[in-house]
């Protein structure tokens, strides 16, 4: 997330005869899918190397739990929605009947409505802007793209483990929701963890990522007194991981260089109730990072991290 905005300053009813062409392909295609399927668990090709666009568009609604590169315009709704793309029936494992609320920052059709977003909503201790559009790397993949990617990875890997998972958004609604939505869509869930993802917009040479916590922060509607502890061992387990997993550093201009930043200014922290963190995975507006970023192998390994961090707390 780039320092600018609401959570930081600076997307044949007929049937014909089957003859032996038909049934050979309808033998050929299910293989050729589940091999797709296989290659875009792990990485795909995607946009690994940067689209080179700035043209932000959005994944449709997701009927299955798989990660996608792909993007499409998203549906266009007079008014925003204000349920969550929730998960598929929770299978068993250690997670059952856990709820995990992901947060992908920031929609890929923010940027079509300005007035929207701009709009003022309380955060307890202030005002701020409803979102933003978010950052982009040089090369013109945007962070709405790399939230909304991880997330579904994330996705995939927590209901393995059993967790019911619902996504804040998931292109499914033209803008938003606004910060102060993502917060109560978290708290409405009785979510057991909720983590927002975004990536940074800092300046070149500036590395690394940071897992941002909820200071103590009692004013108009925000509370969070009773989740600053559980917040902080999410984090730290969430931090903890993700380092193991994709061999990053804790960040080079934010922190004391642990990876751990507390705040007491984000809507989506100030305005919860339920265990919660942001990660920023790294800085979009460095070469380096941005070579991570844009990857599909390497948005494998941040959701895996993310994921694992996030079990170790649930299991305590």
């Amino acid at each position: 997330m780039s320092y600018v905005g609401p959570d930081f300053e600076p997307p044949q009813n007929r049937r014909p005869r089957r003859g032996p062409l038909t049934v050979a392909l309808a033998a050929l295609v299910p293989g050729a899918l589940l091999g797709w399927l296989v290659y875009e668990t792990v990485g795909g090709s995607g946009d690994d190397g940067g689209s080179g666009q700035a043209t932000v568009r959005s994944s449709p609604p997701a009927a299955s739990s798989a990660p996608s590169d792909d993007a499409k315009e998203p549906s266009a709704s007079p008014e925003p929605t204000n349920t969550p793309s929730a998960s598929a029936p929770a299978a068993s494992g250690p997670l059952k009947g856990k709820v995990v609320v992901i947060d992908p920052g920031h929609n890929p059709g923010n940027f079509r409505h300005a007035s929207e977003i701009n709009r003022q909503v309380d955060i307890g201790t202030n005002s701020k802007e409803c979102d933003t559009t978010g950052t982009s790397t040089n090369d013109g993949y945007t962070e709405a793209k790399f939230t909304l990617d991880v997330a579904h990875r994330m996705r995939t890997l927590l209901e393995k483990q059993g967790a019911t998972v619902k996504l804040t958004q998931d292109a499914d609604r033209p803008f938003g929701p606004c910060v102060d939505e993502r917060a109560r869509i978290g708290n409405q869930a009785k979510a057991d963890a909720v983590v927002s993802i975004h990536a940074d917009g800092s300046g070149a040479g500036n590395r690394g990522f940071h897992v941002i916590l909820p200071g103590a922060v009692k004013a108009g509607a925000a509370d969070t007194r009773a989740i600053v502890g559980p917040s902080r061992d999410l984090g730290e387990r969430v931090a903890g991981r993700f380092v193991a997993v994709t061999g990053s550093a804790p960040s080079n201009y934010i922190g004391d260089g642990g990876g751990l930043v507390t705040r007491k200014d984000l809507g989506g922290l100030n305005l919860s109730t339920v265990p919660k963190v942001f990660i920023e995975c790294g800085n979009m507006r460095d070469s380096k990072d941005a070579a991570l970023l844009t990857s599909g192998a390497w948005r494998q390994k941040a959701a895996q991290g993310i994921s694992e961090g996030i079990v170790s707390f649930l299991r305590g």
